[in-house]
């Protein structure tokens, strides 16, 4: 019997149960993760090795059962060489004790992969299948790819430092020993130490300040490793709606919360109506600090984002529609190794659309769209198509979310589901219709065989696109021009609208001036995604006086979606254009992120040259 007096259902057998991943060096098949636990204390000092150097340092509890039939003598556990472990002791249950003795174990490292390494625990006496047992690592990390140090001047407030962990897809392994695969789900608590005047948050569903300087979370929903996520610093918070806050740094709070006040319910309001209840307790916001190099991470109650959303006008707002669709599509189901990426994506996509569909009537992504994830997406519109009726599929995705929730699967578990679900499909073979073959769909390379009709897009892009026309002309008809009201535009007409003159370009002499004289709402704009196409354009045409724009973008933030689209529009640009890029480095590089200066590098000073 269930806890609620229903009689209990077996677990359907998963192919993921057997699924290999070539990514991880643990076994993890021969051992549950019943519950980690961290106890860390993070300390601000210099970067690089030695003395006073910033780092995190503690212990992680691993709670295990032995699942080998015959018996377990090692533990392998995903690490990373920038994780030093200088302790590691084995906790076993013994009758009659209620705290059991730990005993040392030895363990070494094996070479693995430039991402990571495996970290071997021996076990003195072989552990019998289904005992339960603790290993308790003591262990510090310092640089590495996991765990992402920002001196004062990366930040907003440029005060105080900042840290923060980046899990997805195998970097949490440098941050933690861990089996660090989607394949394996488990909860988590941490104690965490920060010094006087921080602030720590992590991916937990429950957070309480012990002492001053302590924090205690929980999380109670097992997760994949890849989603535990830690950020501490200079860190204030504001509610938002009866479910969610927002945390930034204190110079940013009031525009966050500007921003997403009310607005967050109502996302999460629409995802429930659609894929069933949300499960996660909170859903909150942090505002990374400016050189957070990407859009959003999907950290269970705490979703990542960079600061870039602040438009000030909420233009940008519906972006976090994708993060929070995660909540259902990778959080709660979740592809089981990263060869299956597509069903965290493919599903989050079609999801964020569903969602701005029933909000805003029409989905932005159908005029527009340009991300890595569109084959997933199509694949899933395909499957809906087969269904034909909306509400029919939308009830589907509902039942996929609670049969497979809190579980790693693979396409076969979902399409084995879809085809039980919908049994008329099943007696019509839909999975091999010729040139539709599911297995095609996900084996073979190349643009899918299906596209969704975008056709409800045209209405709206086609004035967009009939006015970048009259742009190029070298006689501006300024009367035609002033015709398209574009005040009433929502963000993606007038990126789409920049997109056609950026294609245009360069125009004739003077029209780009013209161009910015007539829309201050487009030229002075504050929306990161316009900012970046005027930069585009201004730097096309070469467009000096703007030039000033183009460097104010780049020192008020360090996302790679933005930043290295202008470095190569500058050194294609004009000899005025490429000192711009170099002054503007020279100037922003102590504030950005390792990696994007390593790109920007590459842009701006091309090894060979």
């Amino acid at each position: 019997m269930a806890n609620d007096g229903s009689p209990s259902v077996p677990p359907r057998p998963l192919h993921s149960a057997q699924a290999v991943d070539v990514a991880s060096a643990s076994n993890f098949r021969a051992f549950q993760m019943l519950h980690l636990h961290l106890d860390l204390r993070v300390e601000f000092g210099l970067p690089g090795p030695g003395p006073g150097s910033r780092g995190l340092s503690g212990t992680a509890v691993l709670e295990l059962r032995c699942l080998v039939p015959e018996g377990a003598t090692e533990l392998r556990l995903d690490s990373h060489p920038c994780l030093e472990v200088t302790a590691a002791a084995l906790r076993r249950q013994r009758p009659g004790l209620e705290e059991p003795p730990s005993e040392p174990v030895p363990f070494h490292t094996e070479p693995f992969s430039h991402y990571g390494q495996a970290l071997c625990v021996a076990l003195p006496q072989p552990c019998p299948a289904g005992e339960r047992f603790q290993l308790l690592l003591t262990y510090r990390v310092g640089e590495g790819p996991g765990v992402c140090w920002l001196a004062p001047e990366q930040t907003a407030g440029k005060k105080k430092p900042f840290v923060y962990t980046q899990g997805q897809a195998v970097l949490n392994r440098a941050f933690f020993p861990c089996f660090d695969t989607p394949a394996v789900k488990c909860k988590y608590s941490a104690l965490i130490e920060v010094p006087d005047g921080f602030t720590a948050v992590m991916s937990a569903n429950t957070w309480e300040k012990r002492g001053p300087n302590k924090f205690f979370f929980q999380m109670c929903h097992p997760i994949p490793s890849y989603l535990i996520a830690l950020a501490i610093g200079d860190l204030v918070s504001a509610e938002v709606g009866p479910r969610s806050r927002v945390w930034a740094e204190p110079c940013l709070i009031e525009a966050a919360k500007e921003e997403y006040n009310g607005v967050i319910e109502e996302f999460l309001a629409t995802g429930e109506k659609l894929f069933g209840p949300y499960l996660w307790g909170r859903y909150d916001l942090l505002f990374m600090p400016p050189s957070f190099p990407f859009g959003g991470m999907e950290n269970p109650c705490l979703t990542f984002v960079t600061p870039c959303l602040l438009a000030g006008d909420r233009s940008l707002a519906d972006v976090i529609i994708h993060e929070i669709s995660h909540s259902w599509f990778g959080n709660l189901v979740t592809n089981a190794n990263w060869g299956e990426f597509w069903l965290n994506e493919g599903f989050t996509m079609y999801a964020q659309r569903r969602i701005s569909t029933v909000l805003f009537g029409v989905d932005p992504d159908d005029t527009y769209n340009e991300t890595p994830y569109e084959k997933g997406f199509c694949f899933v519109s395909y499957l809906a198509h087969l269904v034909g009726d909306q509400d029919q599929f939308d009830n589907f995705l509902k039942a996929y979310v609670n049969e497979f929730k809190f579980q790693s699967i693979l396409a076969e578990d979902f399409l084995e589901f879809y085809l039980e679900y919908f049994p008329e499909l099943k007696k019509k073979n839909v999975e091999s219709i010729p040139g539709f073959e599911f297995d095609r769909w996900l084996n073979t390379p190349g643009w899918p065989p299906y596209l969704p009709d975008l056709s409800p897009g045209d209405l709206l892009m086609k004035p967009a696109e009939e006015l970048a026309q009259l742009w190029v002309a070298k006689e501006l008809d300024m009367k035609a021009i002033e015709a398209v009201a574009i005040s009433s535009w929502k963000t993606y007409q007038l990126v789409y609208f920049l997109d056609k003159i950026l294609q245009k370009s360069p125009l004739p002499p003077g029209n780009v001036k013209t161009l910015g004289e007539t829309y201050p709402k487009i030229s002075n704009s504050q929306n990161a995604e316009l900012r970046l196409r005027w930069g585009q354009i201004v730097l096309k045409n070469d467009h000096q006086e703007d030039f000033w724009k183009v460097k104010a973008f780049l020192q008020s933030q360090g996302k790679q979606k933005y930043t290295l689209p202008l470095y190569h529009a500058m050194m294609a640009g004009s000899k005025v254009a490429q000192t711009l890029a170099k002054e503007t480095f020279e100037a922003t590089a102590p504030q950005l992120h390792s990696n994007v200066v390593n790109y920007v590098q590459q842009i701006v000073a091309p090894k060979g040259n």
